[in-house]
C-alpha cells in the first residue's frame, strides 16, 4: 500500500503539472473553450454565466497555472492536505463539466489537453474518475507520505517561483503564438493535402443469418445473409484533417483553390471588433514590400466579419489588400492572432506570425 499510495502521489502531481502546461502553451484555445462552455451554461443555467465570456484569457490563465502550482504542491507534499482539498474542488468541478458535455452533447472536446490530445466527452470523464480514485489513495493513506520537501520559507519560494513561471508562461504565450503548435494550420503542413483523406475509407459489415451475427470485410454476395451494421475501420485516416477551410469572396464565389496557389501572404483578420489596431503601420509596410518582392508574394486578407464591418474597419486602418471571407472557427483554428499574418507556399505554411512579432520582408522571401 506504501508503494501503490507513492505511485499515485506521483502521478497526481504529474499529470496536473502536464495538463496545465499545455493549456498554458495555448492561453488563447483555452480561453475560447471555456467560453463554448459558458454559452452552453448560458443557455442551460441561466445568462449569468455570460458574465464570464470578457474574462475568459484571463481565468484561461488562472486556471491553467493553478493547475501547474497545485501540482508542484503535491510533489512536494508542501502543505499536502490542504492542497488535497483545493484538487478535489478542481476534480469535481472539472468531472462535472466533462459529465454535462458527455451525456448532453454540449462540448464535444473538453480541451483538458488543450490541442495536444483531443478525448471525447466520455474519456474526459473517465479520465476525471481516474484522477478522483489516484486523490482517494493519496488522501486517504497520508500516513505514507509524511516526509515533505519543501517545509516553511523554502516551501513558499517554491511555490512562488512555481507561480511566477507559469504565469510567465501563459502571459508569453498570449502576446504571442503558441510555443508549440498542436493545430491543423502549423507550420510545415500542407492544407491542401490535409484537405484530403489520407487513405481510403474501410468497412466491416455485420450480417445476420437464422440468429447467427457475423462480420465480413468485404459485403457478401449470398442473399440469406441480412444486413444488421456498418463500421469503419479506420476513421481516422479515412477523414481528411481540415474539413472546413474555404475562402470565399462579398458575392460567395469561392476562392479555396486560388488561396493555395502559389506565394501568398495572409493576413488574418478574426473579428473587426477586437482586432488590435496598432500594428497597421508596420503591417500595411509589409504588405507593400510582399506586392514589390522579387519572390512575387501576393497579399490578402481573409476575415469572418460582415462585409460592411471589414469595409468600415479597413479605412480606418488603411488597408488596400484584397480581402475575402471564412468561418470564423476556421480562422481562429489558422492563428491564435488577430490580426495574424500567414505566409503559404502553394497551400504549404511557410510562417505564421503574431501581431507583435511582424517580419521584415526579408524574412519572408527566405522562408520560400
Amino acid at each position: 500500500m506504501k508503494q501503490i499510495t507513492r505511485i499515485c502521489w506521483l502521478l497526481l502531481g504529474i499529470v496536473f503539472i502536464f495538463s496545465g502546461l499545455v493549456k498554458l502553451n495555448d492561453p488563447i484555445g483555452t480561453a475560447l473553450k471555456l467560453e463554448e462552455y459558458f454559452e452552453v451554461f448560458s443557455k442551460a443555467f441561466g445568462s449569468f454565466f455570460q458574465v464570464f465570456i470578457p474574462h475568459a484569457r484571463t481565468l484561461s490563465i488562472f486556471l491553467s497555472s493553478l493547475e501547474v502550482v497545485l501540482g508542484v504542491a503535491v510533489l512536494l507534499r508542501w502543505m499536502l492536505r490542504q492542497t488535497l482539498w483545493v484538487l478535489l474542488a478542481l476534480l469535481v468541478f472539472f468531472g462535472f463539466l466533462t459529465f454535462y458535455s458527455a451525456a448532453f452533447n454540449k462540448v464535444t472536446d473538453c480541451g483538458c489537453f488543450g490541442d495536444f490530445i483531443k478525448l471525447t466527452p466520455w474519456t474526459s470523464f473517465a479520465k476525471d474518475m481516474f484522477l478522483l480514485l489516484l486523490w482517494a489513495v493519496v488522501f486517504f493513506n497520508l500516513r505514507y507520505l509524511r516526509r515533505v520537501f519543501a517545509k516553511g520559507t523554502l516551501g513558499v519560494m517554491y511555490i512562488t517561483i512555481a507561480s511566477a513561471v507559469a504565469i510567465g508562461i501563459g502571459v508569453r504565450a498570449l502576446g504571442h503564438l503558441p510555443y508549440f503548435d498542436f493545430l491543423p494550420y502549423k507550420e510545415g503542413n500542407d492544407i491542401g493535402q490535409l484537405m484530403k483523406p489520407q487513405e481510403a475509407a474501410r468497412y466491416e459489415y455485420v450480417m445476420e443469418r437464422n440468429g447467427e451475427s457475423k462480420t465480413f470485410t468485404e459485403y457478401p454476395t449470398d442473399s440469406t445473409w441480412k444486413y444488421k451494421s456498418m463500421n469503419v475501420l479506420n476513421p481516422e485516416k479515412s477523414k481528411p484533417l481540415i474539413t472546413d477551410f474555404s475562402v470565399f469572396d462579398a458575392d460567395g464565389k469561392d476562392y479555396t483553390g486560388e488561396v493555395l496557389k502559389g506565394n501568398k501572404l495572409v493576413l488574418v483578420v478574426q473579428d473587426v471588433q477586437s482586432a488590435d489596431r496598432d500594428r497597421y503601420k508596420d503591417i500595411n509596410s509589409l504588405l507593400e514590400a510582399a506586392s514589390k518582392s522579387r519572390k512575387r508574394i501576393e497579399s490578402l486578407v481573409i476575415t469572418s466579419s460582415s462585409p460592411g464591418a471589414f469595409d468600415a474597419y479597413r479605412h480606418d486602418v488603411n488597408l488596400g489588400a484584397p480581402f475575402y471571407f471564412a468561418d470564423a472557427t476556421v480562422l481562429k483554428s489558422m492563428i491564435r492572432s488577430n490580426p495574424g499574418l500567414i505566409l503559404l507556399q502553394n497551400g504549404v505554411v511557410k510562417g505564421k506570425y503574431h501581431y507583435h512579432d511582424i517580419p521584415a520582408i526579408g524574412d519572408l522571401e527566405a522562408k520560400l
